[in-house]
């Protein structure tokens, strides 16, 4: 009986100091949670969550111990100043690593307080270039960038849809930065600006500047800027008679766009996303196992969020450290097969394997171009 009684307690001791060994890695997410492009934020979130979710199913070995990656959300609401609020919050509760922001405008200067805190963040969906020419050496990101999908965007609307190009912008970041990198793609492929008007990202009425572009009579009109405005602003494009085809970005690629617009959507609409259409990414369950876990449909950005937490994790494998000065140059350096495809990263941060996708929409859906 006395030896049964220390074999169990031989048995617990070990079963405790096996727990114990278990290290927990604290990862920070930051998007929207709540506000008009709450969906996107959320889009994210779970990408990141699903990444965490399965390396722990797997489980990772840093330093000999046994590692549990626990996600740490924060809501920025895409707002610049309850960005920076929310990043020095994660950087107070111990992060080892970020993955986020959503929009350019909260990302940029969210970067530098997690550059100067020392702390590697990854961006899944800010596309502004002014994110990795700022010399940071802890910013990264897994999505390509406005100057290439602005670049493809206007040489798009100007080489099949129509010379004369009417340009919208919701004047972020984001917005703006992308319809600059439009207008340089326009008037590069021969194609002319017949005007360059700007709203803002919580406007709902846009009949003023709609009528003024209207009398340019333009063939193509483009919007820079996310859904919750993109998909009214067709529906009264609709309504003020203006025949042109409408172009948006990726923060209009999604199917809410599609929602918001109703019976504004024809084949005349077509939307950019910077990586690659789902059927077409390199882990073709992806899909399934994300509608299973939180029973929604990808909205654009979860596989690239995804990768951002896998790319931290791998730096952190490959260094075998989740300190982040150590995990730094690894993650640098990381090469792996992700979700989306190859992940990697360039001198500046950049995504080594951006790609563009157009898409028209066809049967009630976005449809990629080939």
């Amino acid at each position: 009986m006395k030896k049964t009684v220390i074999a169990l307690a031989v048995l617990s001791f070990a079963s405790g100091l096996a727990q114990a060994q278990e290290v927990i890695v604290k990862i920070g997410h930051v998007g929207p949670l709540t506000g008009n492009v709450a969906h996107m934020g959320k889009d994210n979130e779970n990408g990141a969550r699903l990444a965490l979710e399965e390396y722990n199913a797997k489980g990772v070995m840093i330093d000999g111990k046994k590692v549990k990656f626990e996600l740490i959300g924060e809501d920025d609401a895409a707002d610049p100043k309850t960005g920076n609020i929310v990043a020095q919050r994660l950087v107070d509760a111990g992060v080892k690593g970020i993955i986020g922001h959503l929009n350019s405008g909260t990302t940029i200067p969210a970067s530098r307080i997690y550059n100067q805190a020392g702390i590697p963040m990854v961006s899944p969906s800010a596309t502004n270039v002014t994110l990795t020419q700022q010399g940071f050496p802890y910013i990264f990101r897994t999505m390509a960038n406005d100057a290439q999908q602005g670049s493809v965007i206007g040489k798009y609307a100007a080489t099949k849809l129509g010379k004369k190009v009417a340009i919208i912008d919701d004047r972020t970041a984001y917005g703006q930065g992308l319809a600059d990198e439009v207008e340089k793609g326009v008037k590069g492929n021969g194609g002319t600006l017949t005007s360059r008007e700007f709203t803002t990202n919580q406007a709902t009425d846009f009949a003023a500047i709609l009528t003024k572009i209207k009398a340019k009579n333009p063939d193509v009109i483009v919007y820079a800027g996310m859904d919750a405005q993109g998909g009214p602003m067709l529906k009264q494009i609709k309504q003020l008679g203006i025949k042109a085809k409408f172009v948006t970005g990726d923060g209009g690629c999604t199917p809410e766009f599609i929602k918001l617009a109703g019976d504004a959507m024809s084949d005349a609409a077509y939307c950019s996303q910077a990586g690659l259409p789902l059927e077409q990414l390199s882990d073709k369950g992806f899909k399934d196992r994300f509608k299973k876990r939180f029973n929604v449909d990808i909205q654009n950005y979860a596989p690239y969020a995804y990768d951002a937490a896998a790319a931290i994790i791998e730096g952190m494998k490959a260094a075998n450290s989740s300190d982040p000065v150590k995990y730094l140059p690894a993650l640098k350096k990381v090469q792996f097969k992700g979700v989306t495809g190859n992940v990697a990263f360039d001198e500046k941060g950049d995504t080594k394997f951006g790609a563009i996708t157009m898409y028209q929409f066809k049967a009630g859906t976005w449809a990629a171009l080939k």
